[in-house]
């Protein structure tokens, strides 16, 4: 398929009550939407394939959908540091910042250095950037030792007074994914939110919390990584 022709597929799709209804159940307000779920654009990207040129050419397209797809289409490792700063700073709601960081950010060979980065930013998704990538991370880096992980801890009580919903949201995310990674991490991560519960922020204490009520339930499912290690 040309751009012009999955674009012509998006308008096929466009429902501007569902821009209202995602705006309004979830939070997801963006500029010129048509109105798609994601689960639809999944499907067409699956349809697709990988093509990094069709996925630059529907991000400049500038309709909310088609950068979506974008996130989609780019492989993963072709991805560079002027793509990601490029795409991060037109970021406008949880659903296209998670689908870069989830799809994309997290696999690429920039991701660590754009975490570190990246949580020091002001802007609200910018910063949620970060911590979408590093949760991302903690999935996609299936061999890395503890202390690679083990470093995020600092940045994590740094940021956890950030007081914005999409922010304490993500820092929290990142918390809970490490904890997840193994039982060795799980009992630091612990350590970390327990660290949290001393803090007079409101957020760091919701953060602390909700993380606790995870990383401490019984029968939590863990990664296991890396398996060389956790499982024999």
């Amino acid at each position: 398929m040309t751009c012009k022709e999955i674009i012509e597929a998006l308008y096929d799709l466009e429902d501007k009550d569902k821009v209202a209804f995602k705006a309004k159940k979830f939070g997801i307000i963006s500029n010129n939407s048509l109105g798609i779920y994601h689960k639809d654009l999944k499907v067409m990207a699956k349809e697709i394939g990988v093509d990094n040129t069709l996925a630059l050419q529907l991000f400049d397209s500038e309709i909310y959908e088609a950068r979506l797809l974008c996130s989609k289409l780019f492989n993963p490792k072709d991805v560079t540091e002027e793509l990601m700063e490029k795409w991060v700073k037109t970021f406008e709601n949880w659903e296209i910042c998670d689908s870069f960081c989830m799809g994309l950010f997290s696999k690429s060979n920039f991701a660590l250095a754009k975490i570190l980065e990246w949580s020091q930013r002001e802007p609200e998704f910018e910063k949620r950037a970060a911590f979408a990538t590093l949760a991302s991370y903690c999935m996609a880096d299936k061999t890395s030792d503890n202390n690679l992980f083990e470093q995020f801890f600092s940045i994590i009580k740094r940021e956890a007074h950030d007081e914005r919903l999409y922010v304490k949201k993500a820092v929290n995310w990142a918390l809970r994914n490490i904890g997840k990674r193994n039982i060795d991490l799980n009992h630091k991560a612990i350590e970390v939110a327990n660290k949290l519960l001393e803090f007079e922020s409101k957020s760091a204490q919701w953060i602390a919390k909700n993380a606790l009520a995870e990383l401490q339930k019984e029968g939590i499912r863990m990664s296991d990584y890396p398996r060389a290690i956790y499982r024999f």
